[in-house]
């Protein structure tokens, strides 16, 4: 969340950064699966990364890289015990960014001033 509270006092750019960096997270299709499958989750210890590989059939490198992408975003948290990787999703973190770009897509009245 500290990644969004940061751009907060920008307006409509700070809105429109949000706007990018969550869009970037979520436009490749196994991201937005990983989510779906941390937000199945039940138990709080978080999902290791080889259910990753194995649910999704694909090599620990790229799972990893994709985790790196939503934990970057603040989507998801890791929590390292040992020598595994444990991911869970950012809940609040999640519910305040979906807030903020809510807010700066419903409020906005007509152009940002750019000619359009």
């Amino acid at each position: 969340m500290a990644r969004s509270g940061a751009v907060r006092g920008r307006g409509s750019a700070a809105g429109e950064e949000i706007l990018v960096s969550l869009g970037r997270a979520l436009c490749d299709p196994l991201r937005a699966r990983m989510l779906l499958m941390l937000a199945d989750e039940q138990d709080s210890c978080g999902i290791c990364v080889c259910e990753f590989v194995e649910r999704f059939g694909v090599g620990q490198s790229r799972i990893s890289y994709h985790l790196g992408r939503l934990r970057e975003a603040g989507l998801v948290s890791e929590e390292r015990r040992g020598k595994w990787s444990f991911y869970s999703l950012e809940r609040e973190a999640l519910a305040g960014l979906l807030s903020e770009v809510s807010r700066a897509l419903l409020e906005r009245r007509g152009g940002d001033g750019d000619g359009r």
